[in-house]
């Protein structure tokens, strides 16, 4: 039995003409036609996405600058990490950046969206306020915030004067570096997790409410038993992406310190810029990154593997 290739005209398969070229037949396939307008994606992320992932990975095994050629060296770069005191530092600094702004962020943002969440004229102008921080560029934001720590003419230490305080030298201080960056970046992520929480919020049905009221339950009841499980799956999400760009954490620290003073805001991804792009090792700084993937691979793991603990789906 034979087959002979179709083609599909006017919504009906049948077979091509005698001399149909290669190209027709190419162009009247709809699955490769889809595969031809998928492929400028497909292509971008194979050269500048997945390549240097991999290309990275096998960096991390080897020593060299930009100029010379890699030398394998197996795991060296992954045992002196464990030398590096720096490594130490900035792992213990990143991991106080991610415990003081993750959790302090989304209470506060749940609250604020609790707020505006109220059926009240001229809300929807404050929600587009809270959430322009945002939308602006993260380099521009921490200038403005490099402002408003100034000491001498600073708005933060000119408002704390007016109360009688002295207000400290934010971000010379080894004490006070890194928790200033920690308030202005939680500054800064408020609006983003209003809105995904104020989504969550609006998505309740009113009639749990209801049923709650004709039970006579307060407001912290209605809040504790109603909002808070509904809003589980949200908290989730927000807590994977928080975790995972918090750990990420460098623009606010390359320019509002530097990673100073005294290494105290110096964060693993700036660990990692400074070792690619200033002291040009590339296979440490590529081991480096990859330390940084398999503790959020790990701790990502961790909070699929216990959200069925406390995630509550309807």
């Amino acid at each position: 039995m034979s087959t002979t290739t179709q083609i599909k005209r006017d919504g009906a398969w049948s077979a091509p003409r005698a001399g149909t070229s290669w190209w027709s037949r190419l162009m009247n396939n709809d699955n490769m036609v889809g595969y031809l307008f998928v492929a400028p994606l497909i292509l971008g992320l194979i050269v500048f996405t997945y390549g240097p992932v991999l290309a990275a990975f096998g960096l991390s095994f080897t020593k060299g600058d930009y100029i010379s050629t890699p030398k394998w060296i197996g795991l060296d770069n992954y045992r002196a990490l464990l030398d590096d005191k720096l490594f130490w530092t900035s792992m213990r600094n990143t991991l106080y950046y991610v415990v003081g702004v993750v959790p302090a962020g989304m209470a506060l943002s749940l609250l604020l969206a609790l707020a505006m969440n109220q059926k009240l004229r001229g809300i929807v102008f404050f929600r587009t306020i809270f959430f322009l921080p945002t939308i602006s560029s993260s380099v521009a934001i921490s200038l403005m915030w490099l402002w408003i720590y100034n000491p001498e003419f600073g708005a933060l230490n000119f408002l704390l004067r007016q109360v009688g305080l002295k207000g400290p030298a934010w971000l010379s201080s080894p004490e006070w570096a890194m928790p200033a960056v920690m308030i202005m970046a939680v500054w800064r992520g408020l609006g983003y997790n209003m809105l995904i929480y104020l989504a969550g919020l609006q998505g309740i049905p009113d009639v749990y409410y209801e049923a709650a009221s004709i039970d006579g339950a307060g407001q912290w009841a209605k809040f504790w038993n109603i909002t808070v499980p509904l809003l589980s799956p949200t908290t989730f999400m927000l807590l994977i992406l928080g975790l995972i760009g918090a750990f990420q954490v460098f623009e606010y620290t390359y320019v509002m310190t530097g990673g100073g003073p005294v290494y105290s805001t110096l964060t693993l991804v700036l660990h990692v810029y400074n070792n690619a792009f200033r002291n040009f090792q590339v296979g440490y700084a590529s081991a480096l990154a990859y330390v940084l993937f398999f503790i959020l691979l790990g701790l990502t793991a961790i909070q699929f593997r216990f959200q069925r603990r406390w995630v509550h789906y309807e």
